[in-house]
Order: structure tokens, then C-alpha cells, then sequence
């Protein structure tokens, strides 16, 4: 009999999961792998630090990280990269640092920008990224993108290019509807106002560093580019520049 594993993951809402990019990727390959992953919510994730969570818990073992946590279970037979190539191989962690350096932190809107239009022509029309079955790299896109495709913004320029890729989100509509199936009914009155919050401040913190980003992305923008400013060339009459050769020759 195979030993428990649990997960210690940030609540969800909006329709996902779990509403933290590193939760989801973890959460959906185990769902691609078959692995029985138990879960359970943190309700106070916001009183620590964000890299506490995703944590997988067994009898002998407790693994953080996604990539550390998908190794594992590799180890443990739930693989869902076993049909893939060698070229397919590298071509994921090509896109996993892609999305890692460009979209994840989204510090320039148009770095995050390219990085969706990439992923959008790499999908095309397919199903998943490597055809008709989910691999390591599905799990990472759309637990990097569930949460930017599904949380409500006032207004989020990125969220509104995303909405733009409609085989994107067909990406994430269908996992949610193929694997997940989003129930509340286990968290406690209590438990649930907390997860509330945490959305709360999520959204409040999203908005803040997003209105941010745009702001500067717009004055970069709109800032004027200036020619090199010129420095006028004095000319000097004869009487100055005699002047002037013996001042230099004075001690």
C-alpha cells in the first residue's frame, strides 16, 4: 500500500483550486500523474511567508518546491512525462524558465506579454502542450495563468491580453472542468471567512503591485527622447585668446 501523501496548500476561490501559481502546479500534476494527494488548505498562509506553501508530507518525507515535490512523485511512479522525447524533455524546462524569469514575477508588462504570446503559438490548436495528454509543462502554464485568467481585477493589462488568447484560456477552462472539480463544503464557517480574507489581501496586494508596474511601464512610454544637448562653442578674439596663453603660462 503506498504511504499517504498530503499537500499543505493556500486555499482557492474564483472557481480555482487554490489561488497560489506554485499550489496549482503541484495540485494539477498530481491530477495528470493519478497521484492521491491529499490536501489541505492553509488558512493562515498570509500570516507567514508565501514560500512555506506547496508542501507534500509523508510517512518519512516532507518535500518543498514544485520541482522538488514532482521529482518525488516521479520517484514514487506517478510520472506524466513518460511518453515524452527527449527533445519534448528539454523543450519543457526550456518553457518552465520562461515562465519562471518572465511571467511569474511580470515585473515588465511586456516581457509577460511576449511570454504569453509565446505560449499561445507553441499550444496552437492542441489540446495540451505536448498533444492529447498533460505533461509537466501543462501543470506549470496553467498553474501560472488559472489564477491571472480567473481573479477578478478592476483592471490588470496583462489579464486583459490573456483573455485575448482564447486557446489559453480553452487551456484552462478544460482542466478545471476535466480535473478539478472546486467544493467548499469541507471548510468550516470559520475557516472559510479566513480564506475570504486571504483572497481579500491578494486581490488588494495584486492590484497595488499591477497599478504599479502599469505606471511605470506607461512613463517609460511616454518619456520624451532628447537628442544629446550640443554645448555651444565660444569663439575668442585675438586680444582674449593672448590673454588666455599667458594665464596658462603664468605660474
Amino acid at each position: 500500500m503506498a504511504a499517504p501523501l498530503e499537500l499543505s496548500c493556500w486555499g482557492g476561490g474564483w472557481g480555482l483550486p487554490s489561488v497560489h501559481s506554485e499550489s496549482l502546479v503541484v495540485m494539477a500534476y498530481a491530477k495528470f500523474s493519478g497521484a492521491p494527494l491529499k490536501v489541505t488548505v492553509i488558512d493562515s498562509t498570509w500570516r507567514g511567508s508565501r514560500g512555506d506553501v506547496p508542501i507534500l508530507t509523508t510517512e518519512d518525507n516532507i518535500v518543498s518546491q514544485p520541482a522538488k515535490i514532482l521529482n518525488f512523485l516521479r520517484k514514487q511512479k506517478y510520472n506524466a512525462d513518460y511518453e515524452l522525447s527527449g527533445k519534448q524533455g528539454a523543450d519543457t524546462l526550456a518553457y518552465i524558465a520562461l515562465l519562471e524569469e518572465k511571467l511569474l514575477p511580470a515585473v515588465i508588462y511586456r516581457d509577460a506579454k511576449e511570454c504569453l504570446n509565446l505560449l499561445s503559438n507553441r499550444l496552437g490548436t492542441s489540446q495540451f502542450f505536448f498533444g492529447d495528454t498533460p505533461s509537466t509543462l501543462d501543470a506549470y502554464v496553467f498553474g501560472f495563468l488559472a489564477p491571472l485568467y480567473k481573479v477578478r481585477f478592476p483592471k490588470v493589462l496583462l489579464q486583459e491580453h490573456l483573455k485575448q488568447l482564447s486557446n489559453l484560456c480553452r487551456f484552462c477552462d478544460e482542466i478545471l472542468h476535466s480535473y478539478f472539480r472546486l467544493s467548499l463544503g469541507g471548510i468550516s464557517p470559520a475557516g472559510q471567512e479566513t480564506v475570504d480574507a486571504n483572497l481579500q489581501k491578494l486581490t488588494q496586494l495584486v492590484n497595488k503591485e499591477s497599478n504599479l508596474i502599469e505606471k511605470m511601464d506607461d512613463n517609460l512610454r511616454q518619456s520624451p527622447q532628447l537628442p544629446p544637448r550640443k554645448l555651444p562653442t565660444l569663439k575668442l578674439t585675438p586680444a582674449e585668446e593672448d590673454s588666455t596663453s599667458l594665464h596658462r603660462l603664468s605660474p
